[in-house]
């Protein structure tokens, strides 16, 4: 009977817990890696495949960081239309300036898709000329509740950023506005980009959408404008009529005047 028991018990090595199994080791000094791209070959994938959503991110946000702390000192660092529509509203710049920034930007953004045009053709046609539209399994209700949703941060972010109450009050504590911007955009793109493509801002889905001038960018183009400026007059009315009590004190003005 102690031999029957026996017979059947099988090897420990079959026993093991492991549920995984561990890749073998990469060679010392592989010289095939010196003329590929690809950034991880243990994960796949084709060879300049492509940064993903989460390198997309980082480059939005990283480059409206250098944009805006290179232009704060000429224009205020203006260049998305939805920012400015949000700082018109709070009383931050006047309605000329507002639209010259507006017509601006969107000029601004048509010559750069058209540099990239020009210098990455193939890729450019590859990934759609990077114009803004609705990803498939996504209704315009989903898309235009994520455009105001992201600008809203980006929007109310900005006006935290240059509160002026808030750097008197922190003045211990440099802040450097551009940061919180560009870092604000990072989150949004990693929260929008598999929805819309994230626009949050109308000049750059405008300057795309004219240079590849397809149907699909066209058809969901108002949802980058609509989306946006709602997202911006939601945050204008949030920061300066409530967090800073902008109502009560145009009202308390108006009762010491009457």
């Amino acid at each position: 009977m102690t031999k029957d028991v026996e017979s059947h018990v099988e090897p420990a090595e079959e026993y093991s817990a492991k549920d995984y199994h561990d890749p073998p080791p990469a060679p010392l000094i592989d010289f095939d890696e010196l003329s590929s791209y690809q950034i991880d070959p243990a994960h796949g994938g084709d060879d300049c495949g492509g940064v993903g959503i989460l390198g997309i991110a980082w480059a939005f946000g990283g480059m409206i960081f250098i944009l805006v702390y290179c232009t704060a000192g000429i224009s205020g660092g203006h260049i998305n239309p939805a920012v400015t529509f949000g700082l018109f509203l709070g009383r931050k710049v006047s309605l000329i300036r507002a639209v010259l920034y507006m017509v601006a930007q969107c000029l601004g953004a048509i010559c750069g898709v058209g540099l990239v045009k020009a210098f990455q053709k193939s890729y450019y046609h590859k990934y759609g000329g990077g114009a803004n539209e609705l990803a498939p399994g996504y209704n315009k209700g989903v898309g235009l509740g994520a455009e105001i949703i992201g600008t809203f941060v980006l929007v109310y972010t900005v006006f935290s950023a240059t509160d002026p109450k808030r750097n008197a009050r922190d003045s211990h504590v440099p802040v450097l506005a551009p940061l919180p911007i560009g870092f604000a955009v990072f989150m949004v793109h990693l929260a929008t980009i598999p929805i819309t493509g994230t626009g949050i801002n109308p000049a750059r889905s405008f300057g795309a959408a004219v240079i590849y001038n397809e149907d699909k960018p066209w058809d969901d183009h108002w949802i980058f404008w609509v989306g946006p400026f709602v997202g911006a007059l939601i945050a204008a009315i949030y920061h300066q009529y409530i967090l800073r009590a902008g109502a009560i004190k145009a009202l308390g003005s108006f009762r010491s005047n009457a």
